[in-house]
Parts: structure tokens; sequence; C-alpha cells
């Protein structure tokens, strides 16, 4: 099992929850396409058309950024945390 951690902005794709849970382990495409199977709203908030992450979306795996861990290839182990941050900008 994996935790996915959402912040408040995208809690509604997710009807509220702030954490969680999927079965997939193995990479984060992997997760993510679980997580569409059940929140295709919340999967189009994180990737784009072409399945990519969003640029303005950061996600962490145990706390590493998997930007610099193989992308949507980084690797998820069980029991893993994931984070999913929206970049927020404004003035």
């Amino acid at each position: 099992m994996v935790t996915v951690l959402l912040p408040g902005p995208l809690r509604p794709e997710a009807g509220g929850e702030s954490r969680l849970t999927v079965a997939a382990a193995g990479t984060l495409g992997a997760v993510l396409d679980e997580l569409a199977a059940t929140w295709p709203r919340l999967a189009r908030r994180i990737r784009d058309e072409r399945g990519e992450l969003r640029r303005y979306v950061n996600v962490y795996v145990d706390g590493e950024d998997c930007r610099h861990a193989g992308g949507l290839d980084a690797q998820v182990p069980d029991d893993a945390e994931i984070q999913i941050l929206p970049s927020v900008a404004g003035g």
C-alpha cells in the first residue's frame, strides 16, 4: 500500500480526502494510473493530456522530488508516502 498526501486545493477532486491509499507500488506512473482509475478529475490536475506530469505540479516520493528520481519511472516501494504539491503563485 502507498499513501498519497493531497493539499487543500486538490482535495475536492478526491472527495475531500487529504490522504488516499493506493494498492499499486512499483513506479510513480503505476500509482498515478491507479489514482486515475478511481479519481479521474484528480488525475487531470496532476497529469497533462500526454500523461506527463504537469509543469506546475511537484511530486515527492518519500521526500525526494520525483523529477530527480526518474519522473514517472521513479520507484515507489510498498509503504511509501507520495506528496503532491501544485505550485502556488500570486502577488
